[in-house]
């Protein structure tokens, strides 16, 4: 794995139980900025094989980004089941959910 996408899912691990991190966040975090689709790529693509708790990564507006139906649901009722509240269907309230890890994850 390249180092940005070892950053990226030890970044997406770390999120807790009823937190949320941005696409761009985590792109930021990992050392890449303009890397939030990278973000979006390395979800789709390793998620299953390293079991990343992908329902707690949301757009910047906090809105559940999944263009599909079955995909969009599941990721709102597993952030239901933990306790994320919403400010309206399928828009996460970051001021109240969004994780900010420790600085050891700056690049």
């Amino acid at each position: 794995m390249l180092p940005f996408t070892e950053r990226v899912v030890s970044l997406i691990k770390s999120i807790p139980h009823g937190k949320v991190m941005t696409y761009g966040q985590i792109a930021k975090l990992a050392g890449s900025p303009r890397g939030a689709r990278q973000v979006v790529r390395i979800l789709h693509a390793m998620s299953r094989k390293h079991q990343l708790p992908w329902h707690r990564v949301v757009n910047a507006k906090g809105e559940i980004a999944i263009k599909d139906t079955e995909g969009s649901d599941s990721q709102y009722h597993f952030l239901c089941a933990e306790g994320v509240q919403f400010k309206r269907e399928y828009v996460v309230d970051l001021n109240a959910h969004q994780y900010y890890p420790d600085p050891q994850f700056e690049h």
